[in-house]
């Protein structure tokens, strides 16, 4: 009955572990297929969203696109087409 016990007690503490961890992903938890996914996955760890929402805050267009995609309130695509700050980036 202790090892059961036991083993609740060790199961509960990694899912609640896991529950408060899970928007962490590191490079070796991620599945990555290929050496485009990768650059393509550390590009995006050098952004967080901050609170900017306009073009003229952003110093690039994979910023840009970084921000619309995973950020709320952002106000850079303005026909919804996907294509961030198309005039300052010449898209």
């Amino acid at each position: 009955m202790k090892k059961l016990i036991l083993l609740a007690v060790i199961v509960y503490g990694f899912w609640n572990y896991d529950a408060k961890n899970s928007g962490n992903i590191s490079v070796s938890q991620a599945s990555v297929q290929d050496s485009e996914s990768i650059s393509s996955f550390s590009n995006q760890t050098n952004y967080q969203c901050d609170g900017r929402e306009h073009c003229s805050q952003m110093s690039s267009y994979e910023e840009a696109k970084f921000f619309i995609e995973n950020c709320p309130n952002t106000k850079m695509d303005g026909d919804h087409d996907g294509i961030p700050c198309e005039r300052q980036f010449g898209r």
